[in-house]
């Protein structure tokens, strides 16, 4: 580069050569450069393996700052690019709704059974309770019924309501 300078800048040079200017103005002083940069490729595989590490929990912004934190000098920009050209996305979780109403002023049917669990003989109580499950293809709803003397459970679903 010290033939070359006369024609070109460092900068030039630099560039062309796909170096850093820090870097080669480290290196002509005996030193190195106080940075060392992952490449891409390099900087993936740690994001991959903190997603997996931490079950797809993280963003961009709190991936930024477990790199960090990890020792790596990282810009913000350039995780978000990472993540976004391989498709790695945090998982968002799912909030917590209620769905009981129990003010309201409907009626409500007798308890009969008064928590008498031990029936005389065979098919005189059964209990039963139904419930649904949000699954990728919707809501999955379940009924599931008993006898209190035999103990055997049935369930049967519904797709729809």
């Amino acid at each position: 580069m010290e033939v070359q300078r006369k024609v070109y800048t460092v900068d030039e040079m630099c560039r062309v050569l796909a170096v850093s200017e820090s870097g080669y103005r480290a290196w002509k002083q005996g030193g190195t450069p106080d940075r060392t940069r992952l490449t891409d490729t390099q900087m993936l595989t740690w994001i991959r393996a903190i997603h997996e590490e931490l079950k797809g929990a993280y963003g961009s912004p709190r991936m930024v700052r477990e790199l960090r934190g990890r020792g790596f000098p990282v810009s913000k920009e350039r995780v978000e690019r990472l993540m976004r050209e391989h498709g790695i996305r945090a998982r968002h979780k799912r909030r917590y709704k209620v769905t009981t109403d129990s003010k309201h002023h409907l009626p409500v049917a007798a308890n009969l059974l008064n928590r008498d669990f031990t029936p005389s003989a065979p098919n005189q109580t059964w209990t039963s309770d139904m419930t649904y499950l949000w699954t990728d293809e919707g809501w999955l709803y379940l009924r599931s019924s008993s006898t209190c003397s035999t103990a055997k459970w049935w369930a049967g679903h519904c797709n729809h309501a």
